[in-house]
């Protein structure tokens, strides 16, 4: 049996401004957004994903795909990407009809200046019909990106010791 999903309608997914929110737009608005607020909204985003996002999570999610370790809507400065790896400072985009082409590669070019973080984008057509190529694209561009961590093994950020963690 399948659990009861509640999946948004065109509306809720719109809000009152009418347009669909964009991940590349998350806190980029108005007066600056504080952390805890971008922190509830990956929250919200998390929760209440598209079809395409779903999707290529359950490609990602648990280290899938080639043992790289993703996090999903994840706050990057004042951005929340849809996909992040860590170990390559790769962020993963999924572009619906109502992004604007020339708007979303500066702020990728903007990533890459203050974070050092390569953007791949893929449309929500790409995954719904073709997520073989996605991830074979996703796989290349993962392969070509330095490890942010030489020493690190299996994509993982070094781990911290017990001591550092609380451990008494």
């Amino acid at each position: 049996m399948c659990p009861d999903w509640h999946h948004p309608s065109p509306e809720e997914k719109r809000g009152r401004s009418g347009k669909a929110p964009s991940s590349s737009e998350e806190g980029g608005g108005g007066g600056g957004t504080s952390r805890k607020s971008m922190l509830q909204r990956a929250a919200h985003m998390r929760h209440n994903s598209t079809e395409p996002e779903r999707r290529l999570w359950q490609k990602l999610r648990a280290s899938h795909l080639k043992g790289y370790k993703f996090r999903r809507q994840a706050p990057i400065g004042r951005r929340i990407a849809d996909f992040f790896c860590p170990a390559k400072g790769l962020i993963v985009e999924l572009d619906g009809d109502t992004h604007d082409r020339a708007r979303d590669l500066a702020r990728d070019g903007d990533m890459a200046a203050r974070f050092g973080y390569r953007t791949v984008r893929f449309t929500n057509e790409d995954v719904m019909r073709n997520m073989e190529g996605v991830l074979l694209a996703l796989t290349e561009a993962l392969e070509m990106q330095p490890d942010r961590w030489p020493s690190a093994s299996k994509h993982h950020p070094p781990t911290p010791s017990s001591k550092e963690e609380g451990e008494q």
